[in-house]
């Protein structure tokens, strides 16, 4: 049966937009999002919806949002009101550019909640049978994916719809994600007499040269990044420690375990080149990449709503790692399909079309009255 688009009235642009701007305008970075749950569990209440409080810690918790008089559903959208660390915090607000919203998190991913809080508003709105499906507004995905941790302990449905920046473009594959930390050893001199000692930053720069042309040479499309490399101790003294925290970014079929096996032997192997090499590795974070079928039942379904709105279908790969991954470890088939880009994401130029928040918020409406 084709999915019904006669609620395409319903969304209101104005609203969501004035949705948006109060939650860009609130500064929730993760670990500090009391304000903005406060905001949107006071908001949803006020439009009628079951909410309810899933504690994460002390002073954290999910919201979720489920039908009257059940907690379980067949499909739950799910997003995350944290953000990154503001790179101004006199300047991370809510300002319009063009066609664009703009402002820290308007793309990650503040305009996927708002847009799945306007679809929620509108069936809360409509008489008669309340679909099967759910919302999560989590905690914590820029850091340790706390909240979507604890969602999965206590809830669980089959299918979910993450609104994470794919400028609308259904992503039913998703990169894995490996978190390594790297640590060089050496001997402490004194800063004007390196030659009596052995500096751990230099062992290291030598090192991740071996890495990242491993990294480079993969056929497999492996995505990596140097993302922080610190020495010790501090002062006028030659380091004999050093250490560097690297993301690598896995195509959905790669082996995990390979990748591993590899990075364990090359740095086995770096002291044949790097003399006098100690180092050391360890694997921090895994987490598993995958890939849905389009030949699932609820995946033909929302290929019949993107047609029915003119929403072209080019299905393709989440390259980051989000609450996806949790969510696939727990058992639940997550499709990754949000308004903005990912390129802009963690950058002071983080923007969203607002065209683009208005089709998400029709969309998900569209996919929860056709479940």
């Amino acid at each position: 049966m084709a999915p019904s688009t006669g609620a395409a009235a319903e969304i209101k642009p104005d609203r969501l937009k004035k949705l948006l701007q109060d939650l860009v305008d609130i500064y929730s970075p993760s670990g500090k999002e009391e304000e903005i749950l406060l905001f949107c569990e006071e908001y949803l209440r006020s439009r009628g919806l079951n909410v309810k409080r899933q504690a994460v810690d002390e002073n954290r918790y999910n919201l979720v949002v489920l039908p009257p008089k059940t907690d379980e559903v067949d499909l739950c959208f799910v997003g995350h009101l944290d953000t990154v660390t503001a790179h101004d915090l006199d300047d991370f607000g809510f300002y319009e550019e063009d066609e664009k919203v703009c402002g820290l998190g308007s793309s990650d991913m503040k305009a996927g909640c708002a847009a799945m809080i306007e679809a929620f508003t509108v069936l809360a709105d409509k008489k008669g049978r309340f679909p099967s499906v759910g919302m999560a507004l989590v905690v914590g995905e820029e850091e340790e994916s706390d909240g979507a941790k604890t969602l999965v302990r206590e809830y669980r449905f089959p299918w979910a719809v993450v609104a994470e920046p794919t400028n609308m473009m259904p992503c039913l594959g998703h990169y894995g994600y490996l978190e390594v930390l790297l640590r060089t050893r050496g001997k402490k001199a004194h800063s004007s007499m390196p030659e009596l000692g052995q500096n751990a930053i230099e062992n290291m720069l030598k090192l991740l040269l071996q890495v990242t042309g491993y990294t480079t040479t993969v056929s497999s499309g492996l995505v990596y990044n140097i993302r922080q490399l610190s020495g010790f101790p501090g002062g006028f003294v030659v380091p004999d420690t050093c250490e560097a925290w690297l993301d690598l970014h896995l195509p959905p079929d790669s082996r995990m375990d390979v990748l591993k096996a590899d990075l364990e032997h090359l740095v086995e192997d770096a002291g044949k080149v790097i003399p006098s090499l100690d180092a050391y590795i360890r694997f921090e974070n895994t987490q598993s990449g995958y890939r849905i079928s389009q030949d699932r039942p609820l995946v033909r379904r929302l290929r019949e709503v993107c047609k029915g709105m003119k929403v072209p279908w080019e299905t393709q790969d989440f390259r980051s790692h989000s609450d996806g991954n949790v969510l696939w470890g727990a058992g639940v088939d997550p499709i990754i399909l949000g308004p903005g880009r990912l390129e802009t994401a963690h950058t002071p130029e983080e923007s969203v079309v607002f065209s683009q928040v208005v089709q998400a918020a029709q969309l998900y409406l569209n996919f929860a009255l056709a479940i």
